[in-house]
């Protein structure tokens, strides 16, 4: 299909999101001009008409809404348009419904698109380049789960060479692969805007993960990154290896994402290293990986010296007791710059699970932490009922709660985290809360999730 991309050429024409905020000038009126503009849905309505574009029923219903936020006199409005919005009738958005839509976005009202979980494909891709490249005032672009392949990411990427508007870009789970990523990470060489870029599950290689760190030595805009789960072959850690270089190098990244990267002990080894020298990191998550507690006494042994890291996310490794041990006696005798820690599902035992509750007691700073699916006895259940008890641990900044049958407590499970709405939004309710998103919460490198 994309061998031959003038053929397809148009005609001109992606653990939070800010509230809008009130205007001053009336609605529909452009900044510095009288022309009124027009309604949305109005403006989608004849631009389908003229293309004899089908009208897609689920984007008209969201302009409508949209319509109605900016005749309250709100900007800064994101567009939303999730394809696994389960609360109203959806019909997923093509490539070719988002030819349309993207001409709608020219309204100085919406500086924020989220398109998640759609169809639009390569094809989407093209339309989605041309918008990032006519820029008007979109900062945040939400393409995650698109089918957005190589050539797809590649249209993106040299769109946003010369885009100054930009400031977050997802494009999680899009199968870009290694080729795609190449050009996001030459990219990020021109580009001086963007301060946050998510390629988790975008089926990244080494070569292309090797490319983002040699870069990131260099950039000094990128603030977030996420390289989650590239495809990775061999035991030689060469990515943690590469990246905990472009650690010590970089003095402007404030959050690092490398879950799935097959890190065990000497890749955490390496990335402590790093963290001596590097006073710009606040949020690091090493989840899902082979860290066992070998590992833990490097991080300790770093965090008594480290002042900048809030958020650690070690989530489904293998710290076990020792670990957890390792871990409590740094936070209670020397760390006091660490805000959260989750250690789920690690294979702690009540003993580790008690100091860790200890740490908390203690350091008045670290004020959440996230235990469940480790091994809790009735000593490991009443520590922490009392821990919440008595006002040391917030039930918004755990993620158990306790209750009690026949006079024995235990804990539940309560839906809380660091990053609970990384892949999906809830239904209903806040859909950025703080208890659910604390990681994001603490650092809020880009204005949305």
């Amino acid at each position: 299909m994309w061998r031959n991309r003038e053929a397809v050429a148009p005609a001109e024409s992606l653990p939070p999101s800010p509230a809008p905020t009130p205007s001053a000038r009336p609605a529909w009126v452009l900044a510095g001009s009288s022309e009124p503009i027009g309604r949305l849905q109005e403006h989608y309505n004849n631009l389908c008409m003229a293309k004899s574009q089908k009208i897609n029923p689920f984007i008209l219903l969201v302009l409508q809404g949209v319509d109605e936020e900016i005749e309250n006199g709100l900007e800064g409005i994101t567009l939303n348009i999730a394809g696994n919005n389960r609360l109203i009738p959806v019909e997923r958005v093509t490539g070719e419904d988002f030819q349309i839509l993207s001409r709608v976005l020219k309204n100085p009202y919406i500086n924020g698109l989220d398109v998640r979980y759609n169809l639009l494909s390569d094809v989407g891709a093209y339309y989605a380049a041309k918008l990032l490249q006519k820029q008007y005032n979109l900062i945040y672009l939400n393409l995650m789960f698109n089918d957005i392949g190589p050539e797809g990411g590649e249209l993106i990427a040299n769109a946003l060479h010369k885009n100054k508007i930009l400031k977050y870009l997802r494009m999680t789970g899009n199968k870009i692969e290694n080729e795609g990523g190449m050009f996001f990470a030459a990219m990020l060489q021109i580009n001086s805007s963007l301060e946050k870029l998510d390629l988790g599950d975008c089926d990244l290689e080494m070569q292309s993960v090797i490319a983002f760190a040699t870069v990131l030595t260099q950039n000094q805009n990128i603030k977030g990154i996420n390289l989650n789960r590239p495809i990775l072959y061999g035991e030689q850690e060469e990515s943690t290896v590469h990246l905990s270089h472009m650690l010590k190098e970089n003095h402007c990244l404030v959050e690092l994402h490398m879950s799935k990267h097959g890190i065990r002990n000497g890749g955490i080894k390496q990335l402590c290293d790093a963290l001596f020298l590097n006073k710009s990191l606040r949020y690091l998550d090493v989840s899902c990986n082979k860290i066992t507690c070998d590992g833990m006494v490097f991080l300790a042994d770093v965090l008594k010296s480290n002042t900048t890291l809030e958020v650690i996310d070690l989530s489904f490794n293998r710290i076990e007791t020792a670990g957890a041990k390792y871990l409590s006696e740094t936070l209670i005798s020397h760390n006091r710059s660490l805000k959260a820690l989750s250690v789920v599902s690690n294979n702690i035992e009540g003993e580790g699970l008690i100091a860790l509750s200890q740490s908390v007691k203690t350091n008045l700073t670290l004020s959440n932490i996230y235990i469940w699916g480790n091994k809790f006895d009735e000593a490991t259940c009443v520590e922490y009922s009392e821990l919440i008890q008595m006002g040391c641990l917030k039930p918004d900044n755990t993620d158990v709660e306790p209750y009690v049958v026949d006079g024995r407590v235990y804990l539940a499970e309560v839906s809380h985290g660091l990053k609970k709405h990384y892949y999906w939004t809830p239904s209903y309710g806040e859909a950025c809360s703080h208890s659910a998103n604390a990681g994001f919460s603490f650092v809020p490198v880009g204005q949305h999730l």
